[in-house]
């Protein structure tokens, strides 16, 4: 793919930021499963996202944020997806944009080819075989600046670089890694984000209205408020990966992921524990009432072409009922979504558990049961990596109806890691991976 390809159509920017635009993008592929036989899920349809400059989508909401973006297409959307109301339309979120690692003197440098993307919530129509871009709205600050993607604090979070890694960049205490997405009645979102890790409620306009992060966090510098109202045991969250499901509860109240194991009380710790946990947050307290453990199932289950316990992931959550919720479980080449129940008599919020000083840590326990933790029992729904033309990185699910499930996957805009990720005039070699939606139909109700 070419980011230079013909036929690439232009973005109009509409009068003001996050009003509809024509972004309209078209690829192949559609089509239903045949020969699958009764009883097994199976794939009915799918559709891409098509070439858009990353420049061109990005200037129309927010003028002169990016002056090169080598190459670049919108992509990192799938992120999460949620229905937006009508039929074939969906709400998406995009990541902190294009990036990547380097490999300089033995360490490994963060990339950021594009510093200044900022980013946005996505509004999309799956037709046939098409992904369109109807809607995109900015995430911006209280004055109405871009939030960018990069770093946020020296020391917690990667060191930021341009594009070859040979250039310091500057942190951003604005920052966001955004993932899950929902929105709520009043037509403002909930966001979280990998960095604080945080939850961010936005207005309908893309306005960061708050930022929830753990207590004793510390960050100062951003431009919109920020509430340090989750548990301190979160600073633990391993790099790149702190929150990445959001559901919303039919209450209103919200359930947030922590995509991996905390790093408790260190990083070997985190990388062979298969713990990690889920926390529910009232949006009338405006704070977290309880939290679970939830425990993974052993990477060669949900992958078994993978031994690295450290692969594993929650990347989406999605409520199926007043306390029900769907949980992905993956790697970037498989995944298996399970039901769990949020009962009071799981509720570990103010335990021993969250002192980060508890020896041995939840995430120590290799049978947490057993210590009288009570996990969260779960029951498998599907296994996607056994569904035929299900891609790889599924991060977000949404619900469509009571049988049919919309996946949709992380394409990292293209991007690769390493030196070869650009050509020698600093353009992108895209990968070839396209944005993708897929319908796929249980063999039963949820």
């Amino acid at each position: 793919m070419s980011p230079y390809a013909a036929g690439r159509r232009s973005v109009h920017r509409s009068v003001a930021a996050g009003v509809p635009l024509a972004l309209l993008a078209a690829l192949t592929v559609a089509g239903t499963a045949v020969g699958v036989p009764s009883g097994e899920a199976r794939v009915t349809g799918s559709a891409t996202l098509g070439d858009i400059p990353l420049g061109t989508f990005s200037n129309a909401l927010l003028p002169g944020t990016v002056g090169d973006d080598r190459g670049v297409d919108l992509g990192g959307i799938g992120s999460d997806i949620y229905p937006a109301g009508r039929k074939g339309e969906f709400w998406t979120v995009t990541d902190r944009g294009p990036n990547g690692q380097i490999k300089v003197a033995g360490e490994k440098r963060r990339t950021f080819p594009v510093p200044g993307f900022d980013p946005a919530i996505v509004r999309i129509r799956v037709s046939g075989g098409t992904v369109k871009v109807l809607d995109a709205i900015p995430i911006t600050t209280s004055s109405g600046k871009p939030v960018t993607g990069l770093s946020n604090q020296k020391g917690r979070d990667e060191a930021p670089y341009s594009y070859d890694a040979s250039t310091p960049l500057s942190y951003n205490p604005n920052g966001l890694d955004t993932e899950g997405i929902v929105r709520a009645e009043d037509g403002s979102f909930w966001l979280v984000d990998e960095y604080g890790p945080s939850l961010i409620h936005v207005s309908a306009r893309g306005k960061i209205l708050t930022r929830y992060v753990p207590k004793g966090l510390g960050l100062t510098g951003a431009d919109y408020r920020v509430v340090e109202a989750l548990p301190p045991v979160l600073l633990h969250r391993k790099i790149n990966r702190g929150f990445e499901g959001l559901a919303q509860l039919p209450g209103g109240d919200l359930v947030m992921a922590v995509q991996s194991p905390l790093s408790l009380p260190d990083t070997d710790a985190g990388e062979e524990s298969l713990t990690t946990r889920l926390l529910r947050f009232s949006t009338k307290k405006r704070a977290v009432t309880a939290e679970y453990a939830y425990r993974f199932d052993p990477v060669s289950v949900v992958d078994p072409s993978e031994d690295d316990t450290s692969e594993l992931k929650i990347s989406s959550v999605v409520a199926v009922g007043r306390d029900r919720l769907l949980v992905e479980e993956r790697t970037d080449k498989a995944a298996r979504l399970q039901v769990v129940k949020l009962t009071r008599g799981a509720d570990i919020l103010g335990e021993k558990w969250d002192d980060d000083t508890t020896s041995p840590s939840l995430e120590q326990l290799d049978d947490p049961a057993a210590s009288g933790v009570p996990v969260l029992r779960k029951r498998l729904v599907v296994d996607l990596g056994t569904v035929k033309g299900v891609p790889g990185k599924i991060e977000g699910v949404a619900r469509v109806d009571h049988d049919t499930l919309a996946l949709i996957n992380d394409n990292d805009f293209g991007m690769t890691d390493g030196p070869e990720a650009f050509d020698a005039q600093g353009r992108l070699v895209d990968s070839g991976i396209e944005t993708t939606v897929t319908y796929v139909r249980l063999p039963r109700r949820i």
